[in-house]
């Protein structure tokens, strides 16, 4: 993508894009590619994971971060964050059916009017948009913007097998 002329922090710069303030959580972190990224881009990170091997390679590129090993079912860091970003299709990694657990939890992490993004592959028989809507929904999130990909091409609902989602804590919520 480089050698291409394109950004390989996509991510990083549709987040930033929000104009976000300065605390980041990346739920799912895997290697901390995004997490690593937004911290240099000056924002407080902390990164989440299940997998103690990619968190070790997280640790070793970035031992100054805060890296947590657990389910993002029931983490509780202790601290609330202005953005909290699922990217790499964490959404459809979950185990089935805790995707409200965790849309939930991770809402608690939420600072007032914080941000929720996720993107993940739409496909069948896995987490639909509209669930995913009503997850957020449920949990008092509030949908903002929807895109097709982490360049914010518009989404469109026929034939879409990708989205980005942007949702927002509601400002006075608990």
């Amino acid at each position: 993508m480089a050698a291409a002329g394109q950004s390989v922090h996509g991510e990083a710069d549709f987040l930033c894009g929000l104009q976000p303030s300065g605390s980041f959580l990346d739920a799912g972190c895997g290697t901390g590619r995004v997490a690593i990224e937004m911290a240099r881009r000056g924002f407080s990170v902390a990164g989440v994971d299940l997998d103690e091997a990619m968190l070790r390679t997280a640790r070793g590129k970035a031992p100054e971060l805060s890296w947590h090993l657990a389910d993002l079912v029931d983490v509780d860091l202790d601290r609330r964050f202005d953005l909290v970003a699922l990217p790499g299709n964490v959404m459809i990694f979950l185990a089935p059916g805790s995707e409200a657990q965790v849309v939930a939890n991770l809402e608690r992490h939420l600072a007032e009017g914080g941000w929720l993004v996720a993107g993940f592959q739409l496909r069948a028989g896995r987490l639909t948009l509209d669930r995913y809507d009503q997850i957020c929904s449920e949990a008092g999130l509030i949908l903002a913007q929807r895109w097709a990909t982490w360049e914010a091409d518009p989404f469109v609902s026929d034939g879409a097998d990708y989205a980005v989602s942007v949702h927002r804590r509601a400002t006075g919520s608990q």
